[in-house]
């Protein structure tokens, strides 16, 4: 069996955590500790949180489209593929290394997704987007952690708080999406997004599409 080989190791802003890029043979991870955050064999799951976001989209000129979180860019090509070409989308990435990452070691994986004329990369917090951006935003995709409850970064807990929600609410059109990626569900997390004023449906997706994998949970959130 190939070894695991550590190609990176990168500080996370504001954290005493370290993200650390592996890769064995043409297969990579970004691991956090003893927790593997992302693979790039199962990309099923991020590539739900953009189709069912975009589902949603269909009838909208010129949407606008924020992802937090760039990791290894299934949800940013699965919305690329998936929108128009008058279509706007502003990845934002707190960690520099990671966007290094992805024009670096893994670009054959990204292809020419972060040339595409449709799309901004922010280095930074996407909170800082959301805050700034009132009625900006047509949806706003949320994969900046392992869920409600973060695990990367505690700041990621005001995303996903009551004022957090109110304030991702605000940044968003009538009727867009707040569109959320978790490991796992949450009851109390439904039950915050109804009292921001959501719509909610929770739909559960495997790791791996349709061959399977791990369950995870994404909130399709409607203003």
């Amino acid at each position: 069996m190939i070894p695991w080989s550590v190609l990176d190791v990168a500080k996370i802003p504001g954290e005493a955590g370290e993200l650390r890029l592996k890769r064995r043979g043409a297969e990579f991870s970004i691991m956090l500790g003893n927790n593997e955050l992302m693979n790039s064999r199962l990309s099923g799951s991020e590539e739900a949180l953009a189709r069912l976001s975009c589902e949603r989209l269909r009838t909208r000129e010129n949407p606008q489209i924020l992802i937090g979180g760039l990791g290894m860019g299934f949800t940013l090509r699965a919305a690329s593929a998936e929108l128009g070409p008058e279509a706007r989308i502003t990845v934002a990435e707190l960690v520099p290394a990671v966007v290094a990452w992805a024009r670096g070691p893994m670009a054959e994986i990204f292809g020419n997704s972060l040339e595409d004329p449709r799309v901004g990369i922010y280095e930074g917090d996407v909170g800082h987007l959301i805050k700034s951006g009132r009625s900006s935003y047509d949806a706003i995709l949320l994969d900046v952690d392992n869920g409600p409850e973060g695990l990367t970064r505690q700041a990621n807990d005001n995303l996903y708080d009551f004022t957090g929600l109110g304030i991702a609410r605000s940044a968003l059109t009538p009727g867009g999406v707040l569109a959320v990626w978790s490991s796992a569900p949450n009851k109390d997390f439904s039950h915050r997004l109804r009292r921001a004023g959501f719509k909610v449906d929770e739909v559960t997706v495997r790791a791996n599409g349709a061959r399977g994998g791990a369950r995870h949970t994404i909130w399709i959130a409607t203003k």
